[in-house]
């Protein structure tokens, strides 16, 4: 079957068909984020457009922000200041004439985890996404969780320290100490000292993310994901010692999977997923 999945960030559209879990065809544009709704809304389609292809079963759409899914309205989104309950769904269905499925784009990750990735043969597991900031999508008894308004899992928003968890245990840890995290993240290969200690300082802020996520859920596995997933091994060794020494139940610790997504193009991939669930 063809499926189309789209991730709607801040900066990027990005949009890719998708048959028999493969894509074959890829397109993006910048995303006019200071634009009127309807023209961002345009340039969504526009995307689409580039892709689309008559035999499709539906699209699949990723949002950095919360969805009403009983009006399937997007009520805002991170980084695109006109969004007030804009009609996603409405106009593209309108346009294309083929279902339009929406959700938080941290939401769509876990999908695409049980759909693609990781995750496929677990019921109970959570999707970290580790970028710019800090989402969750909880996958339960094999189903998407979503909550109010496509919510559930925002455990990057918790309050930590004197800002959030995010502002510690995503990307905005390096911006907040005015460091380059890819620049760092060499430096920390080839073995140097500060830099291996920011890694192992970022990996206790992860630990102790990870530890919210078992006080409150208790999950089997989590799957990380994100560009800071990529240096996993950099900040591995500080989030376990939290996950050792701090967190007081060592047997639901000790009995769970953290593992590292290795799927390309996970956020298309996980849209195009919320097309498969509504098939099922």
């Amino acid at each position: 079957m063809k499926i189309i999945g789209v991730d709607i960030g801040g900066t990027k559209i990005s949009a890719a068909l998708i048959y028999n879990k493969q894509i074959i065809k890829e397109h993006s544009a910048p995303t006019p984020a200071e634009a009127e709704k309807e023209v961002v809304v345009q340039a969504i389609g526009d995307v689409i457009q580039q892709v689309y292809d008559d035999e499709i079963l539906g699209i699949g759409i990723g949002v950095p922000g919360l969805v009403d899914l009983e009006t399937n309205e997007v009520l805002d989104v991170t980084n695109i200041p006109s969004w007030d309950r804009v009609p996603l769904k409405k106009w593209l269905e309108e346009r294309f004439q083929k279902p339009v499925y929406v959700n938080n784009d941290a939401n769509c990750f876990a999908v695409g985890e049980k759909h693609f990735g990781k995750g496929q043969n677990l019921d109970n597991f959570v999707g970290i996404a580790l970028g710019t900031g800090l989402g969750a999508g909880i996958i339960t008894n094999a189903h998407l969780y979503s909550g109010r308004y496509c919510g559930a899992g925002e455990f990057g928003t918790i309050y930590y320290r004197d800002k959030t968890v995010e502002a510690y245990a995503s990307g905005q840890f390096f911006k907040d100490q005015n460091l380059q995290g890819k620049e760092l993240a060499e430096k920390a290969e080839q073995g140097d000292p500060e830099a291996i200690r920011q890694f192992n300082e970022l990996g206790e802020h992860i630990g102790r993310a990870i530890a919210n996520v078992l006080f409150a859920l208790a999950p089997e596995a989590i799957i990380l994901g994100g560009s800071v997933s990529k240096s996993y091994h950099l900040f591995e060794a500080g989030m376990h010692s939290v996950l050792t020494n701090e967190f007081p139940f060592q047997r639901l610790y000790q009995s769970l999977k953290i593992e590292v997504s290795d799927l390309d193009n996970s956020a298309v991939l996980g849209a195009s997923s919320l097309v498969m669930d509504a098939m099922n």
